[in-house]
């Protein structure tokens, strides 16, 4: 063992250009947690991009850029700021024991460039943001006591972009400090400096290479030796290398997602040796699809962006990366991407031990102000980055890819030529892992996989409220024609068209693994605002919750959580089986699990920053859909006449260990109190390793069922736990759709105010033309949020109901939107009723943005003019043969108003429905 002292504790500390050492504080950790550094105000210099800039001057912001009340918006809030030069110094005592060996002092993950001086000689630099700074402190440091001083600086002295999560303010904020261990070690003069394994699977061997280190000065040789094979080695004064082929027992395990099984080896040279773990893997691209140890994966990935709001740093400990990757897995991922960082090493070996495959990158995402391969400094230093992390981490077997970094920007032509040296170099360098230019663009021939953006907007701030919904729902998108043909696919999932933009463009060989998918948002969690206890506060969460407040909404704070939480799922379900059934498609990248406090607040997650369930959706649930083994269907819709057939493509995506034998699947057709209407078995066979496998087709006619009524299509494998499920509706077949002389349907505001007198009931249904407050209403929860993506459409978070209210007698709903919803939003509005009394409540609400909190709605009872009125906003009169949702929900409504329920209870004068309807601007009441 090589004797090592902790340097842990009490330091000396100062802030600023030169060391006036009055402070103590305490390593490992950062000096911003431990109280130091400047006040937050309106003059902060953060590290990061703000898009949104209307904090600085927006009077809504007024109050929260005042001293002493000073809340962003914009991401979460440290209690202390500071970017510069500090200083740390302590006193170390050399053992006498150590005479005449190496001295080493060793910072595991410093933040971001130190300088070291030992006796006030300054030892050198470093300015690695992935891997631990070590220093050569020298053969001859004489035992005693020494004064020992680091410097570190976390300004961006290279320019690797300000939106980098390996420094941005955005997410892990740009600390200063040391974490991890810090210690100093003692050890030969000529030593084992680096080991490399390279595993060959067939042989069951590894070759294993050996760098050696020699700070004596004199040239040497010497035996290098792994268990019972060994090799003679020179050196020179520099060092010396040495290689050996090591056999392995035959038996010897594989390492994969399902057997995660790690070795180790011993390295001897002299008095000195290394044991290293390693795994026996191998990873390739066939065709389109990437296979480890030969056998086809599909990754199903999510993203980590170091957001760890207790500290603003990342953990260094095996425990806690162990817990937060067991979330990750139990989700049903097998795959994690470091979104422009480098975890420390802990993180690798939890991942290893789990059977977790990652994505590294090397620190940057140069999309700012730097501009790849334009001979700044950044292009020299990310192949020493590169260079860094491949030798602190590349034996192990999880580091499956790697990456420049995420998105370049500036000078395509530049970051092109760049790049594409970039993958040259490193395929021929470190063939243990696949190599691409970066997670985003470009598409090159040389990489080896493509981690690209799905055919989707990516134009942000286009105004897309006229294209958001633009196809009815379905679950039969996917990208066949990437591999197929070369035809366009219509759309990724049935929520949010697409631009002419498709896979199959990319004319590159290699596997496609989609580009940050998802993105689907939810309302925020107030009840989450006392977990910051750390570092970081959520300042954001309550400016939003104050704005909730003002518009007398605070109460609906955790209904408008759980329905839009429904309604993501919902979109992440699409989103992730429409990839599923693509076949031979490489794998997709979910932007993420857990939330993202930073960009102006990207409530994507389904988990909080903590990695704990915001409630709506389990483990088991999510599993359904995203797993190893995933059941898929094609259904022609989901909104059906009981007249109509219900007709499924039944498949799986089976990406198992192996391939699975005796298969039998089942399907049936139930209600949600588990009543089963409809059911059947497919024949049994053995399932693949692969995807687009067809287990079969169902058809259910629709005539005897219960309606109008909600059911699930369920298919799963008998004897395992394999399951999945679809939601469908069967409506009464009526052609003719009903009108009732107690209710008059009135469509325009000029012939509202002709027909409203008292004792009369009237439906109004205003044109979206009508309808003021130009909100962007859509089916999909907003994309990102609008304060990054330049208030992109939509605004809106779905619906929120009672579906034990009257209303819905005939209209079988939950509290959420689900796909019945579509035909009800899809070419309807949102009615602003902030200009209303507080006491009047919508009967279907719509869930705003979090930064404007309006009072919004589908549906609203009142009194207005003597009439007894009901307005609803959704298209309840096009196309009523084929939106079977849509006629129904006529129904229902004019059922409820012919009832004694219809008895509304606030009133409403002609200037209050001016705020919310209305002719056009331009237009009077008289024409």
């Amino acid at each position: 063992m090589t004797p090592t002292i902790n340097l842990s504790g009490a330091w000396e500390f100062a802030l600023g250009n030169t060391p006036g050492y009055v402070h103590r504080i305490n390593l490992p950790g950062s000096l911003q947690v431990q109280g130091y550094g400047d006040e937050v105000t309106v003059d902060t210099p953060w590290t990061g991009q703000i898009v949104d800039r209307s904090w600085f001057t927006a009077d809504r912001y007024a109050s929260y850029r005042r001293p002493g009340n000073i809340k962003i918006p914009f991401w979460l809030q440290p209690e202390k700021h500071y970017v510069g030069a500090a200083w740390y110094r302590r006193d170390i005592e050399v053992p006498e024991s150590w005479k005449g060996r190496r001295v080493t002092l060793f910072l595991e993950r410093p933040h971001i460039e130190t300088r070291v001086w030992l006796n006030d000689r300054e030892i050198g630099s470093n300015n690695s943001l992935s891997t631990p700074h070590v220093y050569e402190l020298g053969i001859d440091v004489a035992p005693g006591a020494h004064r020992l001083a680091i410097r570190v600086d976390n300004r961006l002295l290279v320019d690797m972009g300000t939106n980098s999560h390996s420094v941005t303010d955005h997410t892990q904020t740009n600390w200063n400090g040391i974490i991890g261990r810090i210690e100093l070690a003692a050890g030969s003069p000529v030593w084992i400096d680096d080991v490399q394994v390279f595993p060959q699977v067939a042989p069951r061997a590894a070759r294993v290479k050996v760098a050696i280190g020699n700070a004596t000065g004199v040239p040497g040789r010497g035996t290098v030796s792994v268990g019972g094979v060994a090799v003679e080695a020179a050196w020179d004064e520099p060092g010396g290398t040495a290689e050996l082929d090591v056999p392995l027992d035959g038996d010897a395990g594989l390492w994969d997602e399902f057997n995660p099984v790690l070795h180790t080896l011993t390295v001897r040279l002299g008095d000195d040796e290394k044991t290293v773990s390693f795994g026996l893997r191998g990873v390739g691209v066939r065709g389109t699809q990437i296979t480890v140890n030969g056998r086809p994966i599909f990754l199903r990935g999510t993203l980590e962006c170091c957001v760890f709001p207790r500290t603003g740093y990342p953990p260094t400990d095996r425990a806690e990366w162990r817990h937060i990757l067991t979330v990750i897995k139990d989700h049903g991922f097998n795959h994690v991407r470091f979104h422009s960082w480098c975890p420390p090493e802990a993180a690798f070996d939890a991942a290893d031990a789990l059977g977790l495959y990652l994505q590294i990158e090397c620190a940057s995402w140069a999309n700012t102000t730097t501009g790849l391969g334009t001979g700044l400094a950044v292009d020299d230093w990310l192949y020493a980055e590169g260079r860094a992390i491949i030798r602190a981490y590349g034996n192990h077997p999880s580091f499956l890819l790697m990456a420049y970094g995420n998105e370049p920007g500036k000078k395509c032509e530049d970051f092109t030529r760049y790049l594409t040296r970039w993958v040259t170099y490193w395929k021929q360098a470190e063939p243990r892992r696949l190599h691409t230019t970066a997670a985003g663009w470009p598409a090159i021939p040389e990489s080896d996989y493509h981690n690209i953006p799905e055919p989707r907007i990516q134009a942000w701030g286009e105004g897309l409220a006229s294209r958001i919904n633009a196809l009815p729902p379905a679950t039969t998108a996917d990208y066949s024609g990437f591999v197929e043909t070369t035809k366009l696919p219509e759309t990724l999932c049935r929520l949010r068209e697409a631009k002419s933009w498709n896979y199959a463009a990319v004319e590159a060989p290699g596997s496609i693994i989609s580009h940050e998918i998802g993105q689907w948002c939810v309302y925020p969690d107030f009840s989450e605002i006392p977990k910051y206890t750390g570092l970081l506060k959520a300042k954001n969460f309550e400016i939003f919750k104050d704005t909730l407040e003002a518009n007398h909404l605070g109460d609906l704070a955790r209904d408008f959580l759980m329905a839009s939480g429904k309604l993501q799922v919902l979109c992440y379900k699409e989103e992730l089986e429409s990839f599923l059934r693509t076949r031979n498609f490489g794998g997709f990248q979910v932007l993420q699990a857990n939330d993202f406090p930073g960009q102006g607040t990207a409530l994507v997650g389904w988990l909080n920053p903590f990695w704990e369930s915001k409630g709506y959706v389990t483990p088991e649930e999510f599993r359904r859909f995203n797993d190893s083994t995933v059941l898929l269907a094609r259904l022609e819709r989901r909104m059906f006449s009981s007249r109509d057939v219900l007709r499924a493509e039944i498949e799986v995506a089976h990406f198992g260990a192996a391939p699975m034998t005796q298969a039998r699947a089942y399907w049936k057709l139930a209600e949600a109190d588990g009543r089963v209407h409809a059911s059947g078995e497919f024949l049994e066979r053995t399932l693949p390793l692969g995807n687009g496998t067809s287990l079969g087709k169902i058809e259910i006619p629709l005539a005897d069922l219960p309606s109008p009524r909600h059911f699930k299509l369920i298919v799963g494998l008998a004897r395992t736990k394999f399951e999945n499920d679809w939601d469908v509706w069967v409506y009464p077949p009526e052609r003719i759709v009903r009108t009732s002389d107690d209710v008059l349907i009135v469509s325009d505001w000029s012939e509202l105010l002709r027909q409203a007198r008292g004792g009369r009931k009237i439906l109004f249904n205003p044109p979206p033309s009508q309808v003021k407050g130009g909100v962007a209403l859509g089916f999909s929860s907003i994309f990102w949020n609008t304060a990054w993506t330049k208030n992109q459409a939509p605004h809106t978070l779905g619906i929120l109901c009672d579906p034990g209210h009257p209303l819905f007698a005939c209209f079988p709903t939950d509290y959420h939107s689900d796909w019945q919803w579509w035909e009800l939003i899809h070419g309807g509005a949102a009615l602003v009723l902030d200009g209303l009394s507080s006491e009047l409540c919508p009967l279907v609400r719509v869930i705003d943005d979090w930064f404007t909190n309006r009072r919004l709605g589908l549906v609203f009872e009142a009194r207005f003019n003597g009439c007894a009125l009901l307005v609803c906003a959704s298209d309840i009169t096009s196309a009523l043969d084929e939106r079977h949702a849509a006629r129904q929900f006529r129904e229902s409504l004019l059922v409820y108003m012919t009832g004694a329920s219809f008895r509304p209870a606030h009133a409403i004068d002609e200037a209050g429905m001016l705020s919310v309807v209305g002719l056009p601007d331009g237009c009077s009441s008289g024409e």
